[in-house]
């Protein structure tokens, strides 16, 4: 199983995101946060195969934890993903110059996370044969 954790702010679209990526069998949402904070400090979170942040957050913003991520070397390989509606190229630059793997606007592209995570699941899953919890799928 693919492992995803999310950090958004929004429950409307946390949940959209969560029901977009369950539904497609391969991909397990493993946790969520609607902080930098709260997300860093969440034990599952080194767990995730991959991360959507978005920038603008509840007492903080997504550049705190990209910039976290990016210094510490347990989420070297995990696939880090913005989806915001703060798309200027300025804060596409900066969110990219912070580790983020992939950028995508929440209003144009929402379905395209999911197809790349689908993607991402679908060869990880090939990979590792599948099975939650054998030591390749960590």
């Amino acid at each position: 199983m693919y492992m995803v954790y999310v950090v958004e702010d929004s429950s409307a679209i946390r949940d959209a995101i969560i029901s977009n990526l369950e539904s497609c069998g391969q991909i397990e949402v493993i946790g969520v946060a609607d902080s930098a904070g709260d997300a860093w400090n969440d034990t599952r979170l080194p767990s995730a195969h991959a991360i959507i942040v978005d920038l603008a957050l509840r007492h903080s913003n997504g550049f705190d934890l990209l910039q976290k991520l990016n210094a510490a070397p347990q989420f070297a390989n995990v696939v880090k993903i913005v989806l915001t509606n703060y798309t200027t190229k300025m804060f596409r630059q900066r969110a990219l110059a912070l580790g983020a793997s992939h950028f995508f606007d929440k209003s144009f592209d929402f379905e395209q996370v999911a197809e790349l995570l689908e993607n991402l699941a679908r060869r990880h899953n090939a990979h590792t044969g599948g099975l939650l919890g054998s030591p390749e799928a960590t």
